[in-house]
């Protein structure tokens, strides 16, 4: 069994971006393939979880109740990712067709009864930090919700240094990473989905600039790794940054790679396993609805369907080592079957 093999032989969310992005599959076969993500698999499983009042587990950002749904195995302690936010975050993860009957049932329910416990803010209006307000956007984006005025005011939050900081409003000046790649990730979806605007370009631009002058990991001052935690890789990312979460952005943005990311494709290609596959390091603790994979320091089919696309970007434009990608001749090892 080859690593393609290996994630073919998987849920649809994960088989229809493969044949996507990785087999370059006819447009029918991946839209066949992704039609499957809302009525089977962990599409239709998190799906089935939303409450009548429109939301998961009654709430936006947090439960307001307790539920009996969580078998996965992440621990209890940490963040709950249960509520509406990440559920959504979970489906757009997944691909499900936005404009499924099922999808468009769920987004309209959101919009019409979730709020925001902050002060009770419709869901696709927003909140007032912008790490959640890029989610938001994306989220919008994605689902074809109107989140102009959102986008807008992220602009305005936009930090001298290019990036943004949750953090703002407790006095800081200076970005943070967690926040300004979630705020990227919506302005690109939002650009994508729209058109956007030239200021926003603009404020795209300069955000990724942020991360490119420190080569996505590095202090601007000192050339120092900011986080250690930065260089392993978690799937789902929930509100965190690391480095593949990076990598994917600029991948999804689709620009000529910058030479500044030739080190972080560096860290990426060190992290294959001689089997082939990315493994999963760094499971954000939480409550969740059920696991998508089999934990920390084993082999990831998400994170190894990432890293393989990210580097088959970089070296589709001729960008550092050619190729890095032992999709077809390698063989999965018997461990992992």
């Amino acid at each position: 069994m080859t690593v393609l093999d290996w994630l073919l032989d998987s849920d649809p969310s994960i088989r229809w971006q493969a044949l996507r992005d990785l087999v370059d599959a006819p447009a029918e076969v991946v839209a066949a393939e992704r039609a499957r993500v809302a009525t089977e698999g962990w599409g239709a499983r998190l799906l089935a979880l939303q409450g009548e009042d429109g939301q998961w587990e009654g709430g936006a950002l947090f439960p307001a109740r307790s539920s009996d749904s969580s078998d996965g195995g992440e621990s209890s302690e940490g963040q709950p990712w249960t509520a509406t936010a990440y559920s959504l975050v979970a489906l757009r993860d997944f691909g499900v067709d936005p404009q499924c009957d099922q999808a468009r049932r769920a987004v309209a329910l959101v919009r019409d009864h979730c709020r925001w416990e902050h002060a009770g803010q419709p869901f696709f209006t927003g909140e007032v930090e912008p790490c959640i307000n890029g989610m938001v956007v994306a989220l919008g984006a994605y689902f074809d919700q109107d989140v102009d005025g959102v986008v807008a005011r992220l602009l305005g939050e936009q930090l001298d240094d290019g990036g943004w900081n949750c953090e703002v409003e407790n006095g800081s000046v200076r970005s943070s990473f967690h926040t300004t790649i979630r705020v990227l990730e919506g302005l690109l979806a939002h650009e994508r989905a729209t058109g956007g605007s030239a200021e926003s370009i603009a404020a795209r631009r300069r955000g990724e600039e942020y991360l490119l002058e420190r080569k996505l990991f590095r202090r601007k001052s000192t050339g120092e790794v900011v986080d250690s935690a930065w260089l392993q890789f978690s799937f789902p990312t929930r509100w965190h940054y690391d480095v593949l979460r990076a990598l994917e952005y600029f991948r999804v943005a689709g620009d000529l790679p910058d030479r500044r990311l030739d080190e972080a494709i560096h860290l990426l290609r060190s992290k294959q396993q001689p089997d082939g596959t990315w493994l999963l390091e760094n499971t954000h603790p939480g409550k969740v609805h059920f696991a998508l994979e089999e934990g920390d320091g084993r082999p990831s089919r998400w994170n190894t369907l990432r890293a393989l696309r990210v580097l088959s970007w970089y070296g589709r434009h001729g960008a550092g080592e050619p190729g890095g990608i032992r999709t077809h001749d390698t063989r999965i090892k018997s461990p992992l079957l």
